[in-house]
């Protein structure tokens, strides 16, 4: 589903005109659709119907409320990284049990949160962090299910920022240490071996390094559901691949399931899985209005009121967004797409063919539904920009705009010298 689509020459999202929703609540305005999030989920959930898996959303994407009630209202449980997300998961409204719990420095008050909380399992890094849940789950009289992250060793073919699943990444254990690990904490007091878990990156567009992954896990799986009467889990992770440039293609989930389901089969274990970007990416826009448009004698610069604080993806990782004008225009001008944040690495979009506009019209970002406004900051002290849902013609302002009181609001000046 595109949810961005002219209209005569006029950009709408779903059945709302991004024109009117910029005049009404201003800009920088990220714009969500909600019908694309549903679809993507059910595309999904259709894909892999055959192993019943619960699709765990990845609430670190796109943590507003409204985007995670969207897929929980689908049946979806939800992937969390930190205390934080915990409490925005609950706030909307999750079932703990549906709840797993990544990330490699969990602290101990967010490991009691969890526990406080029953979620169905954390997925554990390292040894140390199964002694430390050991110890928190004892002190609240409670069982903790753990399944150990196992880091595979299969490069996933993506940028190097977003790759989780090599020897040399911060991720995981190896496969011999996995083993051994699991051994060891099935005899720590309140824990539960609950099962194992993957996930080698984020952004993958071939079906293969999946396959190779799972290849190396299967075995494991199998030795380790021999030991221990409670491993049930096999969690896949997420990582599927979108579209970001017009010469990508989106890898399907028909194929992932067809590549992966046999494999997954044999085993006889309950799966979990861990999309974000998949399911929200392509979802969202960001809209920028245009400031100014600057030339020097080697380039031309269009400056809007978007910057790295808004999407930093550019910036860190050198993706690419594509750009369209909402007002549609054939009219082409070369050169970059830069914002008001006071950085030479401020930029969307570098040395490409851009929408020939002038100072006031609107440009569209695309596929910056994850890792969008999640990534966002106020550096420059510039205001956070407000969030915008639309389903069908309905518009939803899912978050305020920030106000210039509302970055400052924790601050507190000292009185005197």
């Amino acid at each position: 589903m595109n949810a961005f689509q002219y209209r005569g020459n006029t950009l709408y999202a779903e059945g709302a005109s991004v024109d009117s929703l910029a005049g009404k609540y201003g800009t920088p305005l990220y714009i969500y659709s909600r019908n694309h999030f549903r679809q993507q989920y059910r595309s999904l959930s259709k894909a892999m119907a055959k192993v019943r898996p619960l699709i765990c959303y990845s609430v670190k994407a796109n943590s507003n409320a409204a985007v995670i009630r969207t897929f929980l209202d689908e049946g979806a449980g939800l992937d969390i990284v930190s205390g934080g997300e915990l409490f925005r998961a609950l706030r909307a409204g999750a079932d703990p049990s549906k709840i797993v719990f990544a990330g490699v420095g969990k602290t101990r008050d967010e490991i009691e949160y969890a526990i406080r909380e029953d979620i169905l399992f954390f997925t554990v890094e390292s040894e140390h962090e199964a002694a430390r849940i050991s110890e928190c789950a004892k002190k609240l009289k409670r069982t903790a299910r753990i399944a150990f992250r196992i880091n595979p060793d299969v490069d996933p073919r993506t940028h190097k920022y977003i790759s989780t699943g090599r020897k040399e990444n911060k991720f995981g254990l190896d496969a011999e240490r996995m083993i051994k690990a699991c051994e060891w904490a099935g005899s720590l007091p309140n824990i539960e071996i609950a099962g194992l878990h993957m996930h080698i990156g984020s952004q993958i567009l071939s079906v293969q390094p999946f396959c190779r992954a799972m290849k190396k896990v299967k075995g494991i799986c199998a030795h380790l559901k021999s030991l221990f009467p409670t491993f049930r889990y096999l969690d896949i992770g997420g990582g599927i691949g979108i579209r970001y440039r017009p010469d990508q293609q989106e890898l399907s989930p028909e194929l992932y399931a067809k590549t992966l389901i046999p494999l997954i089969s044999e085993l006889g274990l309950s799966v979990v899985m861990e999309p974000g970007r998949f399911l929200v990416g392509n979802g969202g826009i960001l809209v920028c209005r245009v400031q100014y448009i600057k030339d020097n004698p080697f380039k031309k610069f269009v400056v809007v009121d978007a910057g790295m604080n808004d999407l930093i993806r550019p910036s860190l990782y050198e993706a690419y967004h594509d750009v369209l004008a909402v007002e549609k225009t054939r009219a082409i001008i070369h050169g970059d797409l830069v914002g008001p944040i006071c950085e030479s690495g401020d930029f969307i979009a570098k040395d490409r063919d851009l929408p020939a506009v002038k100072d006031g019209d609107l440009l569209a970002v695309q596929s910056a539904g994850a890792y969008g406004f999640s990534m966002s900051s106020n550096y420059n002290s510039r205001p956070r920009a407000a969030e915008v849902m639309i389903d069908g013609r309905k518009a939803l302002l899912v978050r305020e705009r920030e106000t210039l009181k509302d970055i400052v609001s924790r601050e507190i000046l000292p009185v005197g010298r």
